[in-house]
């Protein structure tokens, strides 16, 4: 009877709920708190400015079969606070990044850890574990429970084979289908004009984070892509999952998890300087950096090779790389791209260039010009001859390679992103990913990562109308919250919504002159993209007197005003220049723009502004050049779809 007793009191003791305890981590300014509540279940809620966004979001991570986050026993905690500056190898936005959170780690029983950080521009948390042996992750559970059924801007996925180039839907949380997903980062619209954006951080050996509707007004949760079973390959570059495992990934059990990241914002314009992303990545692991070389690159693939008035006849050949390389010397611009059909697409051979292609030949060419080559790759023909073929790049001379089509990130796939990146390193090669999900901070961990594409950039103007201004203001607020953006910008044809029409050979871009022009201030990528003829920039000489000196890479970042999908206004400081650059959606807009970020003295102003028919006409522009100090101001005056761009010399 009493063993009776105590076994009936054990079994009560097991079925009782865990004492309630609640974990609070404020911000270094107290801006943002997030809350670990330590119940029958782990949970997790955020609050800005003393305003609840999320309340009581569950958190767990099943690991061969055991749910870590269920009934959980707290062994110990403890916090620590951290202020201190990074220095990027890469200066994308800036030349220095204040790193300053509190962070709390919460160890329970059961050889795990949750690990919260409070940033004033944002929160994030990840599991840790102390397993010694290989686990199988069964699966994880991310929650956003908002307060209210706000709306969101979410790109919304087909499947989870995707090139990530997405358009943005807006809709209510309670309108998230729970069959359908979204890519991230994703954007939950506050009251008062608060913004709550949704995306990962650190993410390696592990599948990649989606959002997904719960069927609860306010409720998101998460989704992933499960561990690929079964694959067939239909093309030279798609190899399409076709069988899944039951669960997400195979790993080792002493690890830490991706971080699940909330940024927080009162004001957008907040959105174009937030450096979460890369201050949650792991540091750079490279001893050597001194080689990595950002800068602007001329790229054949959106102008087909169209070159005109030439004694050649254009094409992947020779000749017209080498027109390229002496365009890109002319301007001081430090790449060019051979883009697909320098090798045999249905060999794969990556070994050995087509015969119009002399690469031993372009590259000496290059070299004497000071112009360096990068080369396109299918990622399918890389993997099947990765050293073979990084070998034989080094050789020749190349600096760097765009890897393309891998539209995966489940395990394999994101463990391949860093294989890629350690070997090209090993190489002193540079990597620019395209067909690729979104950054997560691979850039700062192994920075000859100088970009990426995941993003519905120019090249969507050869064949549709979805690479358009308003398009083009949502994609700096979210997706280049990531990482580097390769939306490749730089189109000399210009058009506007009437007289647009999408022509595959001899692409032209939706808005103005001025609206391409100011992407090079607005978005980010270390290696910047000068994506048309050469000819037709040597048609258009002045803009290159803008385009040639413009950076690819900042020493400071100040962002004048901007809104979500409207319009944007910035200034970037490199060395003693300043570069001022705007763009606007297909309302015309003016502003003032105080010219106090500028040190003392005089400034050479050299502006490009859209013309006065640029509404009718989009190429029409005038150039400017004045005087001024930073006492002035200066009218910036935006067409339709327009922009507007200046460059400051001290004189």
């Amino acid at each position: 009877m009493k063993n009776r007793l105590i076994l009936g009191w054990l079994l009560l003791a097991a079925a009782a709920p865990v004492f309630a305890q609640d974990f609070p981590l404020q911000s270094p300014g107290k801006v943002n708190q997030i809350t670990v509540h330590v119940a029958d279940h782990l949970s997790i809620s955020i609050a800005h400015k003393g305003q609840p966004i999320t309340d009581h979001s569950p958190a767990s991570i099943t690991i061969d079969g055991q749910t870590l986050g269920e009934r959980p026993k707290v062994l110990k905690s403890g916090a620590r606070s951290v202020n201190e500056k990074i220095n990027p190898v890469v200066r994308i936005k800036r030349a220095e990044i204040a790193d300053a959170f509190n962070e709390l780690t919460i160890q329970f029983q059961g050889n795990y850890t949750l690990v919260c950080r409070a940033y004033d521009d944002g929160v994030a948390y990840r599991f840790v574990t102390n397993i010694n042996k290989e686990v199988t992750v069964n699966k994880e559970e991310v929650a956003f429970h908002f307060v209210k059924d706000f709306s969101g801007e979410f790109p919304m996925e087909d499947s989870y084979f995707s090139h990530s180039e997405r358009v943005y839907f807006h809709k209510d949380i309670s309108a998230f289908p729970t069959d359908s997903v979204c890519s991230m980062p994703a954007m939950v619209n506050l009251d008062n004009g608060m913004r709550a954006v949704i995306t990962e951080a650190d993410l390696w050996d592990y599948p990649g984070m989606y959002l997904t509707g719960s069927g609860v007004k306010g409720h998101l949760k998460t989704a992933f892509p499960q561990y690929v079973k079964e694959e067939k390959q239909t093309s030279d570059r798609d190899v399409m999952p076709v069988a899944r495992e039951d669960f997400l990934a195979k790993t080792n059990g002493a690890r830490s998890f991706p971080w699940r990241v909330m940024i927080l914002t009162d004001h957008d314009r907040e959105l174009l300087e937030n450096e979460l992303i890369y201050k949650l990545a792991a540091p750079n692991q490279l001893k050597e950096t001194g080689w990595i070389k950002p800068g602007k690159v001329a790229w054949d693939w959106y102008n087909a090779n169209n070159l005109y008035g030439v004694d050649f006849e254009s094409g992947v050949n020779t000749p017209t790389y080498e027109y390229y390389i002496d365009f890109a010397s002319t301007y001081g611009l430090e790449y060019i791209i051979l883009d697909e059909g320098w090798y045999d697409i249905k060999t794969s051979d990556l070994l050995h260039a087509v015969p119009e292609v002399d690469l031993e030949k372009l590259v000496e060419h290059g070299r004497q010009k000071n112009v360096g080559i990068i080369l396109w790759v299918t990622w399918k023909a890389l993997e099947d001859h990765m050293d073979a073929a990084l070998d034989q790049f080094k050789k020749w001379g190349v600096k760097g390679i765009k890897v393309d089509f891998m539209q995966r990130d489940d395990q394999w796939m994101v463990n391949y992103y860093k294989r890629v990146a350690m070997k090209a390193a090993e190489r002193r090669l540079l990597v620019d990913f395209h067909g690729a999900y979104k950054p997560t901070g691979l850039h700062r961990t192994y920075p000859n990562v100088i970009s990426y594409e995941g993003v519905r950039g120019l090249e969507w103007s050869k064949w549709s109308r979805q690479a358009e201004p308003e398009h083009n203001l949502q994609i700096p607020f979210l997706r280049m919250l990531a990482g580097p953006m390769d939306y490749t910008p730089g189109a000399m044809r210009n058009a506007t919504q009437r007289t647009f029409a999408p022509f595959f050979p001899l692409p032209s871009a939706l808005g103005t002159r001025c609206h391409q022009l100011g992407m090079y201030v607005i978005f980010e990528s270390p290696l910047q993209m000068l994506a048309d003829s050469p000819s037709n920039y040597l048609r258009n000489a002045e803009c290159m007197e803008f385009l040639g000196p413009v950076p690819s890479v900042w020493d400071e970042t100040r962002v004048i005003d901007a809104r979500y999908g409207d319009y944007a206004l910035t200034a970037r400081r490199s060395g003693a220049d300043w570069y001022a650059g705007g763009m606007t959606d297909w309302t015309g807009r003016e502003f003032t723009l105080d010219l106090s970020f500028l040190g003392d003295g005089v400034y050479e102003a050299t502006i490009f502004q859209d013309g006065v028919n640029a509404g009718k006409m989009a190429e029409d522009y005038k150039k400017v050049v004045l005087k001024v100090r930073s006492q002035d101001s200066l009218e910036v005056k935006m067409a339709p779809g327009g922009g507007w761009v200046a460059r400051f010399r001290k004189l």
